[in-house]
């Protein structure tokens, strides 16, 4: 597909420089793109590509001054980076548009319900009284429980499972080998020492506008529902267990994992590797650093923290300074030691 200067400046909104009619096929890097692809700089470390790259087109930030002549065409809008990331969004958009129809072999009960403009691949299995909205993308390998539902709009890539009862909104994402809705990791201890299965009732609601990574695992409630709040992003490697809530536009990065019952504010950031314990409550705009172990309760919203147990990201700064600076003090306390010694001895008649 080839898009002009004028059609992409449209889509984004933004200011012509140079000639409008020249177009691009692809999308390149702005130190490595080559005529015929769109680049885009937001960060000053890459300015200097400006002037050399072989790009047709460059989106930049309308407050970027030129140092020299650029080659490229330039589109000048507020912001370079959010205006790129919604022209990669249409460009995905318009690619996946294409795909339509059911491929052959699927099983489809037929008691499921398919909306328009569905594309189901190859080997997906549909359940019964399964809900498939207008224009979702099942792609191949897909599995979706009895009584599931997946959104208008929506689209599971290859290999994602949905477990019977669980709900996906609207424009949701679900990339490869996720599960949703497999059972809460719950036993009861029997008097002989044995574990005794807490059966899992519940079910996994995914709200709109959610996008999951790869190889997630969101465990469905044992009375009630797991759920996803809308616009939340999670990564990659996540494990979210049994009844936990995770709020509106909350990011949550790779390898994190948020034990059963924990409630999670709006606009949370989680950083990778991150363990959070269960039947707990993390504030709104709360930002946990990487690798940090959560045990009680952030209660004041936009709280950083860090560390193992995790505490006030400030006071860890601190603790951190003043522990590399443990030997010097040692030396001082030390000498403090020896001239106090010194002086009692001096003292005594």
């Amino acid at each position: 597909m080839q898009f002009s200067a004028a059609q992409i400046a449209q889509i984004i909104q933004g200011r012509i420089e140079g000639d409008a009619s020249v177009t691009v096929g692809s999308f390149g890097k702005i130190e490595e793109a080559r005529p015929g692809q769109l680049a885009f700089l937001a960060n000053p470390k890459y300015e200097d590509h400006l002037y050399t790259t072989g790009a047709s087109i460059i989106i930049v930030n309308e407050a970027q001054q030129l140092k020299q002549e650029v080659k490229s065409t330039l589109i000048r809008v507020p912001d370079a980076y959010s205006a790129f990331a919604s022209l990669l969004n249409q460009y995905q958009q318009i690619k996946t548009q294409q795909l339509s129809g059911i491929q052959d072999p699927v099983y489809i009960h037929p008691s499921a319900k398919i909306g328009g403009q569905v594309f189901i691949g190859a080997f997906a299995y549909i359940g019964e009284d399964v809900v498939v909205g207008d224009g979702a993308k099942i792609f191949p390998g897909v599995y979706l429980g009895n009584n599931s539902q997946v959104g208008a709009n929506s689209i599971l890539h290859p290999g994602v499972k949905v477990y019977h009862d669980c709900i996906i909104g609207k424009n949701v994402t679900i990339h490869a080998g996720t599960v949703i809705g497999s059972d809460g990791f719950g036993y009861a201890p029997q008097p002989d020492g044995t574990l005794k299965k807490v059966p899992q009732i519940g079910n996994v609601v995914i709200e709109d506008f959610v996008e999951i990574g790869a190889n997630t695992t969101i465990d469905r409630a044992t009375i009630g529902s797991t759920i996803i709040r809308a616009g939340a992003k999670l990564d990659n490697l996540l494990q979210i267990a049994h009844n936990v809530e995770v709020g509106n536009n909350s990011v949550i990065a790779a390898q994190a994992g948020i034990s059963g019952s924990t409630k999670i504010g709006k606009n949370v950031m989680i950083g990778g590797q991150a363990g959070i314990v269960g039947h707990i409550q993390i504030a709104d705009g709360s930002k946990i650093n990487a690798q940090s172990g959560v045990s009680k309760s952030i209660k004041t919203p936009n709280t950083a923290v860090t560390g193992s147990p995790a505490y006030e990201y400030t006071s860890a700064l601190r603790s951190q300074a003043v522990s590399r600076n443990l030997p010097s003090i040692e030396k001082r306390v030390k000498e403090l030691e020896d001239m106090i010694q010194s002086l009692l001895k001096q003292a005594k008649p």
